[in-house]
C-alpha cells in the first residue's frame, strides 16, 4: 500500500424510463400532480387551496377523462425503480389565437402544440427527470406534426421559467390570470419552434 486512499466510485444514477401512461398509472400520476402543485406553488397560490387538494379527487376526475382523450393528446410517465416519479402531457394548442378555428370545415390539422403539464415528484426535482420528460414530450409533439410548442407558466415560478428558458422557450407576450381559491394567479405564455429535423430540446 502506498498510502493512497481509494475512493469508492459513486453509484450510477437510477435509470429513468419514459413510457406511455396507462389507466393503472392514474393514482400515481395524480399524486405527482397534487404534490407537485403543493410544492411549486407555495406562496404563489392561496395555501388553503393547496392544502385542500386531494389525490383521490384528482384521480377520480382523471379516470373519468382518461378514456375520452383526443388521439392527439399524449400522456407520458417517468418511471424509476418501478415507481412513477413524473408525468407530462402534450396536445394541440388550446388558445384561440394560435389554435385552428373550430368553425372551419373540414377542421385543419393543428400545427401548434401545447405542453399541457409537466410535473416531477418534488424530492426528485433537479435529477434529470424533467429533462427526460420534456425531451420525450417534444419528440411526441413532432410525431403529431406540431411545428410550434407552447406552454403556460405561473409568473412567479422562477424555477420553472428558468427550466423552460434553458430549453429554448421564450415568452411570446401573452399573459393571463386565472382564478385559484379566490385569488388571481398571473401566467405567461412561452413558445418554441419545432422544426421537423431540428435537435431535441435540452436544458
Amino acid at each position: 500500500m502506498d498510502g493512497t486512499v481509494e475512493r469508492t466510485p459513486a453509484p450510477p444514477p437510477h435509470p429513468v424510463r419514459i413510457r406511455e401512461m396507462t389507466e393503472d398509472d392514474i393514482d400515481a400520476v395524480s399524486a405527482v400532480r397534487v404534490h407537485g402543485w403543493q410544492a411549486a406553488y407555495r406562496g404563489l397560490m392561496p395555501q388553503t387551496y393547496l392544502d385542500a387538494m386531494s389525490v383521490a379527487a384528482d384521480a377520480e376526475q382523471r379516470r373519468s377523462w382518461f378514456g375520452r382523450r383526443s388521439p392527439e393528446v399524449s400522456d407520458l410517465v417517468a418511471e424509476r425503480d418501478g415507481e412513477v416519479v413524473g408525468w407530462a402531457c402534450v396536445g394541440p394548442a388550446r388558445d384561440p389565437d394560435i389554435a385552428p378555428g373550430a368553425e372551419e370545415l373540414p377542421a385543419p390539422r393543428p400545427t401548434a402544440g401545447e405542453l399541457l403539464a409537466l410535473y416531477v415528484t418534488p424530492g426528485l426535482i433537479g435529477t434529470g427527470i424533467g429533462r427526460a420528460l420534456l425531451s420525450a414530450g417534444t419528440a411526441r409533439a413532432r410525431t403529431h406534426g406540431f411545428r410550434t410548442l407552447y406552454l403556460w407558466v405561473v409568473r412567479g415560478n422562477t424555477r420553472a421559467r428558468r427550466f423552460y428558458e434553458r430549453a429554448g422557450f421564450t415568452p411570446d407576450g401573452a399573459e393571463e390570470a386565472y382564478e385559484v381559491g379566490g385569488s388571481n394567479v398571473p401566467e405567461l405564455r412561452y413558445r418554441r419552434s419545432l422544426p421537423p429535423d431540428g435537435p431535441e430540446l435540452t436544458t
